[in-house]
C-alpha cells in the first residue's frame, strides 16, 4: 500500500521482543513510524531490522505527545493513520478490512477491530460509552450494565482518517496514559464523526505490557480519568464525579471478599486523596500540560 495512504505509528516503551513480534505481523506491508520513549538501544535494533522509522524523543513523553510527534511528519490529510500498540499483532488483511470500513462511510473519525488475548483467544472489550457524570453514578451504584453505547473505541489498535485529525487536531498532551483516545473521539464527536468497530478484523492485545507495576498503572488510569472529566465538566464535575466513585469503591470494599476487597479499598483511598495529586507525587504521571497540536495547517 502506498505510504501516502497510510502509514502504522508505534508508541513504544521497552519490551522488543513484543514489539518485533507486533512489526513481523505487518509484514513490511506498510510504512511504520515507532517514537520509542524509552530511548533502547535494544528497540532500535528491532526497529532497523524490520525496516520502520525509528524516532527518539530522548524523554518518555507519553502516548499522546509520543503519536503527535509522528503525526507532525505526515501527509494529512491524505494519510490516515494506524495506532498500534507494541503488545498488540494485526494482519495486513485485517488492516484491509479496516481500511474499508472507514472507505465506507465518510463521516467515520475512526474504525477499530475487535481484539483477542493472545493464548487463550478470550475476545476482549474494546468499545465503551463516553465517561459522564451519569455513567459514573450508574457504575458506583452496580448498573454499568444498562450503559450500551459504544461511543468510544480502544485506542490499542485503532484506524484514524487522515481528514479527521486534521479537523478535530491532534492529541490532547495533558494525557500521559490513557483517556487520551477518548478524549480524541469525544472531541471528534462533537464535531459529526463517528466511530465504530469492524466486526470482520481482528487483532490480539496482551495489555498494559509494558507497565508491570500494578499500583503504579492503576494511579495513570486514575489520574487521566480525573483530568478527562476535569477538562470536559469543570472542578463542580470531578467533584461530584470523586464522590460518586468514593462511595463505590467504599460500598465494594464493604461487601466484597479478598483481593476484590483490597482492590476496591485502595481505589477508594486512591479518590479520597485526589488521583492527579497522589500519581504525580509518585512521579507516574507528570504534571498535566494541556496541548493539543492544531492540525489545521495541512487543510487543502
Amino acid at each position: 500500500m502506498p505510504e501516502d495512504v497510510l502509514v502504522v505509528v508505534i508508541v513504544a516503551y521497552g519490551v522488543p521482543e513484543l514489539l518485533a513480534d507486533c512489526l513481523a505481523a505487518l509484514e513490511g506491508q506498510y510504512r511504520v513510524i515507532v517514537v520509542d520513549n524509552s530511548s533502547s538501544a535494544r528497540v532500535r535494533a528491532v526497529v532497523d531490522a524490520a525496516g520502520a522509522s525509528y524516532r527518539d524523543p530522548g524523554q518518555n513523553l507519553g502516548f499522546a505527545a509520543g503519536v503527535n510527534l509522528a503525526l507532525e511528519e505526515l501527509a494529512l490529510p491524505d494519510t490516515d493513520v494506524l495506532l498500534l500498540n507494541p503488545d498488540a499483532t494485526i494482519a495486513p488483511s485485517s488492516i484491509a478490512r479496516l481500511c474499508a470500513r472507514l472507505a465506507a462511510s465518510p463521516r467515520l473519525a475512526c474504525v477499530g477491530p475487535r481484539q483477542r488475548q493472545p493464548g487463550s483467544g478470550v475476545e476482549q472489550r474494546v468499545a465503551w460509552p463516553f465517561p459522564t457524570l451519569l455513567g459514573g453514578l450508574m457504575e458506583a451504584t452496580g448498573f454499568a450494565t444498562l450503559r450500551r453505547r459504544t461511543d468510544s473505541i480502544s485506542g490499542a489498535v485503532l484506524l484514524l482518517r487522515g481528514e479527521a485529525l486534521v479537523e478535530v487536531g491532534g492529541f490532547d498532551e495533558r494525557f500521559f496514559l490513557y483517556f487520551e483516545e477518548i478524549d480524541w473521539e469525544l472531541r471528534a464527536s462533537r464535531l459529526g464523526w463517528g466511530t465504530a468497530i469492524c466486526n470482520g478484523a481482528w487483532a490480539t492485545h496482551i495489555g498494559a505490557a509494558t507497565d508491570s507495576d500494578q499500583v503504579r498503572h492503576e494511579l495513570r488510569i486514575r489520574a487521566a480519568e480525573e483530568r478527562y472529566v476535569r477538562k470536559h465538566y469543570g472542578c463542580l464535575g470531578w467533584m461530584s464525579y470523586r464522590l460518586v466513585e468514593l462511595i463505590g469503591a467504599i460500598g465494594r470494599a464493604i461487601v466484597l471478599k479478598g483481593s476484590r476487597r483490597r482492590v476496591a479499598a485502595k481505589r477508594a483511598w486512591t479518590y479520597a486523596r485526589g488521583p492527579d495529586l497522589l500519581a504525580c507525587k509518585a512521579g507516574a504521571v507528570p504534571p498535566p500540560v494541556p496541548r493539543v497540536p492544531d492540525l489545521s495547517r495541512f487543510r487543502n
